[in-house]
Parts: structure tokens; C-alpha cells; sequence
């Protein structure tokens, strides 16, 4: 089959002939009908995720497909299946898992990252019984691919580690694919969000996506004191969906008392382990809290949200590439100079 490939970290990135997948027991191979583009891709093949233990290497997590074999453990999925999965998929038996948060699994597989991904006409996935979610009929792969990440760690990060409630300010920090997401997500639900971006065409989509006020951070010195003025007394959950250390600062100093700032963005590279104010943590009784994808089980509401058009997660989806387009475009993610979100359809 065809997949996108890199042979070391920070090398060429090609598309190449590699063999077919082998389906695990416990596990199914998706005929890949669409497929995110995402900068954790990106950091993948910098090398600033030790879950890519051996190269070459296949990126790609968000996606969706149709099921062309399945293990002899799988109990609950055919051949000829339309699903797509979250990009954390846990083992359904450690003690996370027994929890009800595989999103946090102790032996979770992450295709792209623990095993090869879905830059590719077809990819292998391990227990599948537990993670695979079947898609609406009314859903396009396109759409359903651009949900795996972003959507998907963005209605948690919004909905159970933020803890919104309607009728919060919601100050999302950085408005790639997950900040977008989280804009749309907020506003579905009844919230009033702030997006914040250095560039104007994000912040315009963020406003046809429900965003109430948008900031200009490239134009503004002081982000958290304009976040103060337009709120009153700062925002209820603030998000840093970029990954900076500028943006965690800002979300953090956004919130009002007892506020809830949710770690989205991935602190890599030269951003990570920044330097933050804990002393408004402290003062104000700030709640911190990270957000790691969204649990299968989790998925339908977050399906009803798209498929009855409460959120447009189709406005998100921005330009569509093809396989042989991925290379070039999995390079330029550093540049931020993407709008919405890229899909790779097959």
C-alpha cells in the first residue's frame, strides 16, 4: 500500500510503498477514507514524542473508514463498518480504563505514535471493541476525520476538564484546528467565548463559529487585562489550545477567582516545562488541569452536536489535500499558517 513515511526525525518525509498492515487479535485494519493533518503530527516527526519508539515511521491519528478485516478477539465490528476512534484508545483493562478514563490508559495505543498511522490507505488499530465508534450515515469521512483530535480533545477540555457551564466566558488562546473547536464547542453549549489569535483569519472564523469578542494578541500588550475589561472579572475556563509558554501565562492570568485554565496545547520542544505564575494560583484558588482526548464512550454527544448542525465541525475543515500532498504539507505546519483544519482524503 501507499503511506507517507519518514526514516528519522527531522528527515525527508515521502510517500512510499510499504507493506500491508497485519490485524492484531484484539484489533481491526480501517480502509482510511480521510485523514487529519495536525501539528501533533508535526511534533512526531521532530521527535518531541517518546511514544515513536522505532523508524521508519507512518504519522497520522485523526481519521476515519471503513473496516476491511478485524481480529479474532473482535466481538462487536464487521467488514464493511463506517468508524473512526479517538487518537488515545485504551486497553479496556487497567485500572484507568476500569475508571471510565482510557484517555489516560496505562497501555493505550496511539495510532501515529505507539504503532504506525493513517497517513496511509490503510491502518491497523489495536482493541477495537473498546474504542472504535460507528458513524452516523449522515456523517462525511471528512468531517468525521477532523473530530479524532481536535474536536474531540477540545469538547473535553471544554466540557469535563474546563467544567463549563452556560453561560461562562470562555477564553480560548490560540485559534488552530483544537482552539477553533473549543470556540465552537463553547458557544453550542450555551457559553460566551473570547478567541485569541495574532492573525485575522483564524479570529474571523472563530467569529462565524460563535466566538462573542476576539482579541488581536500580535495588537494587544496585555492579553489577560483585556480578557479582564471585556468579562468584568476574567474569564470562568480559559484554554491555552497553542502550546506556548506566552499562551499558558496568558490563560492562566485571563482567569477571574477560583477560574479553571485547561492545558490543551502541547508544551514541546523550547516551550516545554515554561515558567508560570502559581502565585494567582495560589492567591485565587486557580484550578489547573490538562486534557487528553476523549474516551469512545464519550463520542455520541459530542456526534449529536455535529450531525444535528449545533456545531458546524464542516466550517472547521478548511482544505482538502491529497496523500501525495501530505509531505509537503506535514513540513509547513511550524509556519501556523494554516486556517481550520487540513484534511488528507483517499
Amino acid at each position: 500500500m501507499q503511506a507517507v513515511t519518514f526514516h528519522q526525525f527531522r528527515g525527508s518525509i515521502t510517500l512510499a510503498d510499504v507493506p500491508e498492515p497485519e490485524c492484531p487479535v484484539d484489533g481491526a485494519v480501517i480502509d482510511v477514507r480521510a485523514t487529519g493533518l495536525c501539528r501533533s503530527d508535526w511534533h512526531g516527526w521532530q521527535g518531541h514524542d517518546s511514544d515513536i519508539k522505532t523508524l521508519p515511521h507512518v504519522p497520522g491519528h485523526e481519521f476515519a473508514g471503513v473496516v476491511v478485516e478485524v481480529g479474532r478477539d473482535v466481538r462487536h465490528w464487521n467488514v464493511g463498518d463506517r468508524v473512526t476512534m479517538p487518537f488515545v484508545a485504551g486497553c479496556g483493562r487497567c485500572p484507568e480504563c476500569a475508571s471510565g478514563n482510557p484517555q489516560v490508559c496505562d497501555h493505550q495505543f496511539q495510532p501515529g505514535f505507539t504503532a504506525w498511522g493513517s497517513f496511509a490507505e490503510r491502518v491497523a488499530i489495536r482493541y477495537a471493541d473498546a474504542n472504535l465508534v460507528r458513524l452516523p450515515e449522515a456523517l462525511d469521512f471528512a468531517t468525521a476525520a477532523s473530530l479524532g483530535c481536535r474536536m474531540a480533545t477540545a469538547y473535553r477540555a471544554v466540557t469535563a476538564q474546563g467544567q463549563m457551564r452556560p453561560g461562562d466566558w470562555v477564553a480560548v488562546h490560540g485559534c488552530g484546528g483544537v482552539g477553533l473547536a473549543a470556540v465552537s464547542i463553547a458557544a453550542a453549549l450555551g457559553a460566551k467565548p473570547i478567541a485569541i489569535d495574532i492573525r485575522e483569519a483564524p479570529l474571523e472564523l472563530a467569529r462565524s463559529l460563535g466566538a462573542v469578542h476576539t482579541i488581536d494578541a500580535s495588537q494587544t500588550p496585555d492579553v489577560p487585562a483585556a480578557v479582564r475589561e471585556l468579562t468584568g472579572r476574567g474569564a470562568d475556563v480559559s484554554l491555552d489550545a497553542l502550546g506556548s509558554r506566552v499562551t499558558a501565562t496568558n490563560s492562566i492570568l485571563s482567569l477571574r477567582k477560583r477560574g479553571r485554565h485547561v492545558q490543551v496545547g502541547l508544551l514541546a520542544g523550547d516551550q516545554a516545562n515554561p515558567p508560570l505564575p502559581m502565585g494567582p494560583v495560589i492567591a485565587n484558588e486557580l484550578i489547573i488541569a490538562g486534557s487528553h482526548g476523549l474516551a469512545a464512550r464519550d463520542y455520541p454527544a459530542l456526534l449529536d452536536l455535529v450531525v444535528t448542525g449545533r456545531v458546524p465541525a464542516g466550517k472547521l475543515v478548511t482544505r482538502t489535500l491529497t496523500l501525495a500532498e501530505a509531505p509537503q504539507a506535514l513540513e509547513s505546519l511550524n509556519s501556523f499558517g494554516e486556517v481550520g483544519v487540513a484534511v488528507i482524503s483517499l
